[in-house]
Parts: C-alpha cells; sequence; structure tokens
C-alpha cells in the first residue's frame, strides 16, 4: 500500500496582511483505498514539518510512503523509519551529492533483471517508462541517510503529434524492490494529484475559497476532505459532484453514504 505525502495551497485563503505567504495543507493518502488519512495545516510553519507530523498521526508498518524531493532528507526519512514504515523519495538537486553518487551507482553494467518497462498508447499519445534498480551499498552509511538501500531511475518517453519529450528522474528508497514495483509505486504516487487535489478543485472549488479568518481556511480543508472520502464510499454509478449535490437534496441519500462509511 502505497502513501502518498503532499501539499495542496489554498489559493484563495491569502489575506492581503500576509504578503506573500499562501496558506497550505499537507496531506497524507492512501492510493489504495482513495482516502485521506491524515491532513496538516503548514500556515504555521513549512511543508516539511507539517509533513513530518502528518506521517507521526498514521500507522506505516508495511506501507510505502512516498514524496517529492521535498521530503527526500534525514529527518524525513527518521520519522518514517521510527513507525515501521519503507519509502519511495524523489531524488534531485537538493540532495546534490547523494544523487551525484546515486547516477554513479546506473553508469556500470546492469543486470536485465534489474529493469523493466510499460507502453501505454491512448488517444494519439504513446507513453514509455523504463524502470531500473540499483542497490546502494553502504551510500546509506556514507551520506548520513539511514534506511538508504537501493536507487530506482526511470526513464520517461511521451510522443505526442510527432513531438518527443524525454524525461529522467532518480528515487532513494529503503528496500530493493523489483523494477516493475517501482513503476506502480512512482505512478500511485500521482493518485494524491490527480484523484485528491484535482478533484478538490472540481467539486468544491477549493483554489476559489475565499476562508480567511482564523483556523477557517484550514478546518473547511479538512471538512472537504472528509467529505471527499464518504462520497466515495458510495458504488452507486454517478459522479462525485452529482453524489455531492444528492447528498445536499436528499437526506434519505445523505443518511445512505454516512452509514456506509460508519460500516467501513
Amino acid at each position: 500500500d502505497v502513501i502518498a505525502i503532499d501539499g495542496k495551497a489554498l489559493r484563495g485563503a491569502r489575506d492581503r496582511t500576509e504578503g506573500a505567504r499562501t496558506r497550505m495543507m499537507v496531506s497524507a493518502y492512501a492510493t489504495r483505498l482513495r482516502l485521506t488519512l491524515a491532513t496538516v495545516p503548514a500556515d504555521r510553519g513549512t511543508e516539511l514539518e507539517a509533513a513530518i507530523e502528518a506521517l507521526g498521526l498514521i500507522a506505516l508498518r508495511g506501507k510505502i510512503v512516498t514524496g517529492d524531493a521535498l521530503h527526500c532528507n534525514r529527518r524525513t526519512v527518521e520519522a518514517i523509519n521510527a513507525r515501521g514504515g519503507d519509502w519511495c523519495l524523489a531524488l534531485k538537486g537538493n540532495q546534490e551529492s547523494l544523487l551525484s553518487d546515486a547516477r554513479g551507482c546506473f553508469s556500470g553494467a546492469i543486470d536485465p533483471r534489474q529493469r523493466a518497462m510499460t507502453e501505454e498508447k491512448s488517444h494519439g499519445r504513446r507513453e514509455v517508462r523504463k524502470a531500473t534498480v540499483v542497490s546502494a551499498k553502504s551510500l546509506g552509511e556514507y551520506h548520513e541517510f539511514p534506511g538508504l538501500k537501493a536507487f530506482g531511475r526511470i526513464e520517461a518517453t511521451r510522443e505526442v503529434d510527432g513531438q518527443v519529450a524525454s524525461e529522467t528522474r532518480y528515487f532513494a528508497m529503503s528496500w530493493m524492490p523489483k523494477p516493475d514495483i517501482l513503476l506502480t509505486t512512482v505512478r500511485d504516487h500521482w493518485m494524491i494529484e490527480n484523484a485528491l487535489h484535482w478533484q478538490l478543485d472540481v467539486s468544491f472549488r477549493e483554489d476559489a475559497a475565499r476562508n480567511r479568518k482564523d483556523n477557517a481556511p484550514g478546518n473547511i480543508a479538512v471538512l472537504r476532505r472528509r467529505a471527499l472520502d464518504v462520497v466515495r464510499q458510495d458504488k452507486s454509478k454517478s459522479s462525485l459532484s452529482i453524489k455531492l449535490k444528492r447528498a445536499g437534496w436528499d437526506d434519505t441519500f445523505l443518511r445512505s453514504i454516512l452509514t456506509n462509511i460508519a460500516m467501513a
């Protein structure tokens, strides 16, 4: 099971007196269940601090925590290790020395069993992803990066209307997965963007919300996420937007989805 960590700005909640600061909510999202496990406001600190606090609220044993490069740091991995979880974190220039050594690990001969590839074609778009996993050997101790066991590399090539774009991404991991598992794990991370953040803007128009006073922006943001979780438990054939409207109009339907979440 993948638990994705990421922050989402509350763009409409910024008051002019606050200058350039934008309020943010950091969520821990169970991608398979499509369920928000924890949400912590980051307006009194940084996204990193809020993420570590959110991770401390949930059980991580047997789970894989994913995050972008901001969360690839010693404090975050220590927090995940302490709660028995594993992690797969994007590796970029904010960990320049570790990234340089990761690239070096892929420069030699690699066992074909440590490679995997997927190809997708739809709506005139073709995308090929190649994953490679190598051991990090003793680099975890050398870089004082507790629990580091492996590096992953994904080379993605996208072709749309004859135009080709390529991207190579690196990941630090606390276990040595098969390359196809790396592909699935990284793809699952984007569920927090597609199934949570995007849906909050489409169904609740969160970016346009003007709640600003005191703790109101954070409190209402939590309620939106819980409402989304509750409605997703209903298996009837309608869009989320229609179900949300129906719950506001039909008390019987509202009671039925609340009963479903209670039974779950």
